[in-house]
């Protein structure tokens, strides 16, 4: 029900935190340019009960402690309650504690590890239940049960890794390798990871590198002549972004599961991603964190109309439960855990630097973030 208050034109005012800068740019930039392409749409539409959404912003140029501040800054000095930001799980960690003390909203639009609540957080990105379990089990089905892990080093890939080395296991399958690099690698710090796995031998190659070094990853791979028919690099992490930014040619026959990716064939992704591509270029494609950036703005203005308050008490209640027909599907945010009902889907990189989609849920998968529809029984 809308809430009375005093008349008034001021803007709706809200705190948008992603990276522009530094090596996590890649990608934090297009969950930037998603954000702000709703709130365009919504603003161009006449903003919420007749005021527009005005998006404060801040570069925390790749560095998670300043995710943190930055936070704490718009709660604080700007009078901000609620936040579109972050994507590693690092930097959720770093906005949490804040949000929390001084009860605002964090929208978090980017697939991570699970096991986490807060009722100040609306998780938009996939969880382990929705990416993890299909594509473990489409990769041992068609290539093999001999997992290679390596990762980014932080808590989202060390947890994502633990998790899909718990599916290779109860169902059979190994894991011969795990290495963990830098944020910040280099060239250089693949080259014993190569020859670690032309040692091994693995099946497949499962990765949970992000940033600019996923492309140095799959560079490297390619330089050691390795076949992707043979021997993919299977991630839940790599979109439409990272294959853009490492070409065509070393991305192609690699797999990722993802609930959206750019070439889905609905009326509300054509309208999305016809809007997108004429405001940033008809080349730069959509991706699965963009595609959540956007969203999750459309369902926040949705529970606005209806409180016409920014009031995270008010919010936060008429967030649950909604629903949305987003470019992916209709989607919701589940009423039990604060985490969004989503696709799943798992692609392969085609020569033109789109994914083919080689599986697809018959509906949006309910969250599942503490896995515990698995927590006794995960065999296939």
């Amino acid at each position: 029900m809308l809430v009375k208050e005093a008349k008034t034109e001021e803007p709706w005012r809200v705190g948008v935190l992603f990276s522009h800068s530094g090596f996590m740019a890649v990608i934090e930039d297009t969950q930037l340019r998603g954000t702000l392409t709703a709130i365009d749409e919504i603003n161009d539409n006449g903003g919420i009960n007749g005021r527009p959404i005005e998006p404060v912003i801040y570069d925390p140029g790749s560095e998670t402690a300043a995710f943190g501040r930055h936070a704490n800054r718009m709660m604080v000095e700007d009078g901000i309650s609620t936040i579109f930001g972050c994507y590693t799980s690092s930097s959720r960690k770093s906005v949490l504690p804040v949000v929390e003390r001084l009860n605002g909203l964090l929208w978090y639009p980017t697939l991570y590890e699970g096991f986490e609540f807060s009722p100040n957080i609306i998780y938009t990105g996939a969880g382990p239940n929705q990416n993890s379990v299909e594509l473990c089990r489409y990769l041992m089905e068609h290539y093999g049960k001999r997992f290679y892990f390596i990762g980014s080093d932080y808590v989202y890939p060390r947890m994502s890794n633990k998790i899909m080395w718990e599916f290779v296991r109860t169902n059979g399958g190994e894991v011969v390798g795990e290495q963990y690099l830098n944020l910040r690698a280099k060239p250089k710090d693949f080259i014993p990871v190569m020859k670690d796995i032309k040692e091994t031998q693995p099946d497949v190659i499962f990765s949970t590198v992000v940033g600019e070094a996923t492309s140095t990853l799959y560079q490297a791979y390619m330089d050691c002549g390795f076949d992707p028919k043979v021997m993919p690099i299977a991630s839940l992490t790599t979109t439409e972004a990272e294959i853009s930014d490492m070409g065509f040619d070393v991305g192609e026959g690699h797999i990722t599961a993802a609930p959206y990716f750019d070439g889905l064939e609905s009326e509300a992704n054509s309208t999305f991603s016809a809007r997108y591509k004429k405001r940033y270029g008809a080349d730069e494609p959509t991706n699965m964190c963009l595609e959540a950036a956007y969203f999750q703005v459309h369902m926040f203005a949705k529970a606005l109309e209806e409180t016409n308050s920014l009031d995270t008490d008010l919010l936060r209640p008429t967030i649950l439960g909604s629903e949305f027909e987003a470019p992916q599907g209709k989607i919701s945010i589940n009423q039990g855990c604060s985490h969004a009902d989503l696709w799943t889907r798992i692609g392969k990189v085609n020569r033109g630097g789109r994914f083919d989609i080689m599986y697809e849920s018959k509906s949006r998968v309910s969250a599942d973030p503490y896995l515990i529809g698995y927590s006794r029984s995960i065999a296939f």
